[in-house]
């Protein structure tokens, strides 16, 4: 029997108060998310994460003091590994996780699949839409810790797959209608938000994300009204827009209520239970814009996890390098889009 591992990425995020400054800490480590020599990136990560820690902190404790996104996401693998199982019962599939910036990290995880020995792994970011700042960032992560055995075979993105933009449409229309489907109400598509710079050189993360949208917007007829706008601005530079806060303050000018949809998350966690639910929801009721509604991600939606386990088979049938599933190709001008840079 052929064994396949099947390695779900994220972000990862902190299991009790004690790993929210060292979860801070890796993530601004990164290369990926601050360009700058380690001799100065690492001590700035390190000042950005103790200014950070008592706001996390406050963010986290709303939640229970831990982030939701491992169980979430091992909620997702579970439905995965199911649905491989019904799927290809030929191969002795189990679904991995393997977390950015806080556990399980790559390196535990890369021994618990060389010691599982597979046949074959897929490598299968959690992130639909491709970026230098997530994806990219896992899989050099995981080039780098595993050594085990097993082909590999890499889903960049699936930004316009049916089945994400099933799960996503399903999930706006559904908050739509228990709301009593109220009149006046612009679709508002709020993804985490990038520097402009990073856009600039080549990330086909905007792009990809107003794919997303536009499909999901194209399902949904009875809410003609939609944008799309981007969340968790830090620091200085100059970021993609409009704001997601701009949006809504522009939805009230308007005299409309808004629907919020994650449109670039497939997992709740802080962005959405805490930003979306509670800081924005705020800033709505502060200046009239009503209704606000959000939207669940799809988790572990049908659809969805369709989608997750074709893009698992599929992926099996190409090679090494990083390719989308669902029709998707990156505009030419994306040189930082995975297909191009690995020569695919």
């Amino acid at each position: 029997m052929t064994r396949l591992a099947v390695v779900l990425f994220n972000l990862g995020g902190p299991d009790g108060p004690e790993a929210v400054k060292p979860f801070l800490t890796n993530l601004f480590s990164d290369p990926a998310i601050i360009s700058l020599p380690a001799i100065l990136r690492l001590p700035l990560a390190r000042m950005i994460a103790g200014g950070r820690e008592e706001t996390a902190k406050a963010n986290y404790a709303i939640m229970g003091g831990a982030s939701p996104l491992l169980p979430e996401t091992r909620r997702q693998a579970d439905a995965l590994q199911a649905a491989l199982t019904s799927a290809r019962p030929e191969l002795e599939s189990r679904v991995f996780i393997a977390m950015r910036y806080w556990r399980p990290f790559a390196d535990q995880t890369a021994r618990e699949v060389a010691a599982f020995a597979p046949d074959q792994i897929v490598l299968l970011p959690l992130y639909p839409q491709f970026s230098t700042t997530t994806t990219a960032s896992s899989l050099k992560d995981w080039a780098r810790a595993y050594r085990g055995p097993g082909a590999n075979h890499a889903v960049c993105c699936y930004p316009t797959a049916p089945g994400l933009i099933e799960a996503h449409a399903r999930a706006i229309s559904q908050t739509w209608l228990k709301a009593g489907r109220p009149a006046g109400v612009r679709l508002l598509f709020s993804a985490h938000g990038l520097p402009e710079k990073v856009i600039a050189a080549g990330d086909p993360y905007q792009a990809q994300v107003e794919a997303t949208a536009a499909a999901v917007a194209a399902l949904l007829p009875e809410l003609p009204d939609w944008q799309v706008c981007y969340q968790s601005r830090v620091g200085r530079l100059k970021w993609i827009g409009p704001s997601t806060d701009d949006a809504i303050r522009m939805a009230a000018a308007d005299g409309k209520g808004v629907l919020v949809s994650p449109i670039a998350f497939v997992s709740e966690h802080v962005e959405t239970l805490v930003e979306l639910d509670h800081e924005y929801a705020a800033l709505a009721r502060q200046i009239g814009c009503a209704p606000y509604l959000r939207s669940p991600t799809p988790t572990i939606d049908p659809a969805l996890i369709e989608t997750l386990s074709q893009a698992t088979l599929a992926a099996l049938d190409r090679g090494a390098a990083p390719a989308p599933f669902g029709p998707w190709t990156c505009p030419s001008e994306h040189g930082k889009c995975a297909c191009k840079a690995r020569g695919a």
